[in-house]
């Protein structure tokens, strides 16, 4: 192989390899090769074939050369230490989006989904769809999608490496329970975030009858149609998508559904909004105790606007911040905010508010934000992510780039994900001072003299956009290479942060 060569092919094996915490005797033990002969491979000076790449890639849950057919990884060149100015509207959510896309499976009428996030998530569950028979098709010059889910799904023909590339599929566990006996789902991707359970989502669907057993990477699942919610459904986490899971089984339950220690998280919200407008009855939106009136069938010809994106808009705001920048972020869902920002105005942030206006569903509250520069400082208490309304888990992250440009220790606590907190020691080769002191706990030192530095891009959605911040941030040249869990979860971030000031190039290797 010499395109790309052998001496790139190694050099991201070895980052993809430290980026997973793996000794070359570990990985070389799961590829059942030596240690000698990985070391050669990640020097470039050994033999490699397609094959042996293609296996490394799947030990690594990293695309580290495309299959036949596709374009290459995709690459980000940063001109740092520009300040960015003018105004930059936050974009539909995410999470949203890819909840709404799951929930379009219990609508046998036509669904329209507005602005909808054009984002790689929502393209694996998109292709996942169409293999089951799903038509959906981007219309209005690809802003919208329509979408038609047919009386029979092929659920025997799923697109199993589509469906393997994202979390969401679990989400497809509610609505397929109403449509089949007997079904299998692959296993979720998605970000490494460590070990994330599945059980309370097993736990909780139970009520409804269905029993999966997992083997060989694979969901089975059986649904016995005599059993039925006969008590309130506890949730023994407040999780967002197990939340939704159940919301989805509840809608086309013939019957009330009453869930409780539910989250009442953005995406969870929006959900609910759509479900109503299906005709679902639900009490309790915006709160931890969901009571749902279920329909036992659902045709409507339904139209919806999703909210815009916190996390979006999160990172935008860092964005302003760590680059010293005035810049105005429009279509802020202010409500899923006002922690992080009560949290900011502590550590100093000079911005303006402007009148609150709705989103285009008529739900969310909205306000376009302006920030300018500021002499932050470090917050008194720990930065730490509680369910909603407290500080939202994803947006954690974005307080290791703020806590580097700030005067003082920031003591960062990410509970909830077993690892995400390792990847935020990536900014350390850009020039800040993070402490590691347990997976769950970073110590950050600000101020911070940034400087230009090329790695492998974390594996992991928010550290990624994380560590692209602090390339905007400094002085010089950086690269942020095989960007793809970028683009899973932003909409072509990269062109948008350049109209309002950045300098960032996306290329591919040749």
């Amino acid at each position: 192989m010499t395109d790309p060569s052998h001496h790139r092919i190694g050099l991201l094996i070895r980052d993809a390899r430290e980026h997973r915490g793996l000794t070359q005797s570990q990985l070389a033990e799961a590829l059942q090769t030596s240690p000698g002969e990985l070391n050669q491979i990640e020097r470039g000076t050994g033999e490699i074939s397609m094959e042996l790449v293609a296996r490394i890639s799947e030990a690594l849950d990293a695309q580290l050369v495309p299959p036949a057919g596709r374009a290459g990884p995709t690459h980000l060149r940063v001109v740092g230490g520009r300040r960015l100015g003018g105004a930059i509207d936050v974009r539909t959510s995410k999470n949203a989006c890819v909840g709404l896309l799951c929930a379009a499976l219990l609508n046998s009428g036509r669904t329209v989904l507005r602005k909808v996030a054009r984002i790689e998530e929502v393209f694996r569950l998109l292709e996942v769809l169409n293999s089951l028979g799903v038509s959906a098709r981007w219309i209005n010059e690809d802003t919208d999608l329509e979408i038609h889910t047919p009386a029979r799904l092929r659920l025997e023909d799923i697109d199993v490496e589509a469906a393997r590339r994202t979390r969401s599929i679990i989400m497809f566990l509610g609505p397929l329970l109403h449509r089949a006996d007997r079904f299998r789902i692959p296993y979720a991707g998605g970000c490494d975030l460590g070990t994330r359970t599945v059980h309370p989502h097993m736990n909780a669907l139970r009520h409804f009858g269905l029993e999966v057993t997992a083997t060989e990477g694979t969901y089975h699942a059986e649904v016995d149609r005599e059993v039925t919610p006969a008590r309130p459904i506890v949730l023994t986490e407040r999780g967002d998508t197990v939340t939704e899971n159940v919301l989805l089984a509840a809608a086309l339950h013939d019957g009330v559904t009453v869930i409780r220690n539910a989250s009442s998280n953005y995406m969870v919200q929006d959900l609910c909004f759509f479900l109503e407008q299906l005709g679902v009855r639900i009490e309790g939106v915006g709160t931890t105790s969901l009571t749902v009136y279920g329909r036992p069938y659902i045709e409507e010809d339904v139209d919806y606007s999703p909210s815009e994106d916190p996390v979006e808009a999160m990172s935008l705001l860092t964005a302003a911040v760590v680059t010293d920048s005035e810049l105005t972020v429009r279509r802020v869902p202010v409500e899923f905010l006002e922690v992080e920002l009560a949290v900011l105005e502590e550590m100093g942030l000079d911005h303006d508010r402007g009148r609150e206006y709705r989103t285009d569903n008529g739900r969310t509250r909205l306000v376009d934000l302006t920030v300018r520069p500021s002499k932050l400082r470090a917050p008194v208490d720990k930065v730490h992510p509680m369910p909603f309304p407290g500080l939202n888990i994803d947006n954690v992250p974005f307080f290791a780039a703020l806590a580097a440009v700030a005067q003082g220790q920031t003591l960062i606590h990410d509970w909830v994900y077993d690892n995400r907190a390792i990847y935020l020691a990536d900014l350390n080769r850009l020039g800040a001072r993070l402490q590691l002191l347990d997976p769950h706990r970073v110590l950050v030192e600000g101020p911070t003299r940034w400087r230009a530095a090329e790695m492998m891009c974390p594996p992991a959605l928010r550290p990624a956009v994380v560590v692209l911040l602090g390339m905007m941030a400094a002085e010089g040249t950086s690269v942020l290479r095989n960007v793809y869990v970028i683009n899973r979860g932003y909409e072509d971030l990269a062109r948008r942060l350049n109209q309002v000031g950045a300098r960032i190039e996306i290329f591919q290797d040749r």
